[in-house]
């Protein structure tokens, strides 16, 4: 992997982990569209980079992460599912991963329910809403959500996002608390990657290596701030359909390139 490849995914990744159309989706396309040969290291550093996305959400919302012990007993609830699934879950899910079909096809359905359920929550959804009216309970039913989003090209930001739209959240405050929630679930899987790296290759980084994660974290860093303000500035005003409609013509896409032949060769599972 050069350092241009490694500066587009960071890209890819900051633009794309926080909005509902699924990082996982953009990934594979954008390594097959720049011939990415698969390797150990291509798959920690995929992962590791959500480490600078996440960074963006508490420098973005600092304040909310130093409120209250209450604020972490939420993401901590919520966060559960994810942990209990995704260890009893994981054979299952690397199975998934293999298998472009089933990316394509959730970000068309996700992309359906985007259309299908927009109007609806403009019309039921509270509009003052904040995290502080998030109970455990309701808490522990929008991590529900994101056990679906273990199907790969579900999307994780747009199943939390439907999640806390369900428990009657407003638009905003749903996406924001999906940000919040990306923080201890893609921390998790940041360390479990580097765990199974250095368990599995039983080595170090070598020097560039390390300065390909660290520009990869610092793009994906800066990228991720830009994103989530104009995402929440986006939604507050036109809502999810757009979203929709571009989950679906991406889906529709990856179909075509998967029929001509053109992911032949890339392994999907690293990302």
């Amino acid at each position: 992997m050069s350092f241009l490849q490694a500066i587009i995914l960071a890209i890819i990744e900051g633009l794309t982990e926080f909005l509902p159309v699924s990082s996982t989706g953009h990934m594979i396309i954008g390594s097959s569209v720049m011939g990415i040969a698969s390797n150990p290291f291509v798959k920690v550093f995929t992962v590791a980079i959500q480490f600078g996305a996440i960074l963006s959400v508490v420098v973005l919302y600092w304040r909310r992460f130093f409120q209250s012990f209450t604020f972490y007993i939420r993401l901590f609830v919520a966060f559960l599912p994810a942990a209990f699934f995704g260890l009893l879950l994981k054979k299952y899910i690397d199975a998934l991963l293999e298998n472009i079909i089933v990316v394509a096809v959730a970000l068309i359905a996700g992309g359906l329910v985007f259309l299908l359920l927009d109007d609806y929550f403009k019309k039921h959804s509270r509009r003052n809403t904040t995290v502080d009216d998030i109970t455990l309970p309701r808490a522990l039913r929008i991590g529900m959500f994101q056990v679906i989003a273990m199907v790969p090209g579900v999307s994780r930001s747009a199943a939390t996002i439907i999640g806390g739209l369900t428990q009657g959240l407003s638009p905003t405050t749903a996406a924001e608390f999906s940000f919040f929630l990306a923080v201890p679930t893609m921390f998790a899987a940041t360390c479990k990657s580097l765990w199974d790296y250095f368990k599995d290759e039983g080595g170090t980084f070598t020097q560039n290596e390390i300065m390909l994660l660290t520009v990869g974290n610092v793009v994906g860093f800066i990228v991720a701030l830009l994103a989530i303000k104009a995402f929440i500035s986006y939604l507050t005003k036109h809502g999810f359909k757009v979203f929709g409609y571009y989950r679906i013509a991406l889906g529709l896409i990856i179909l075509v390139l998967w029929m001509s032949g053109y992911f032949q060769g890339v392994d999907v599972g690293n990302f």
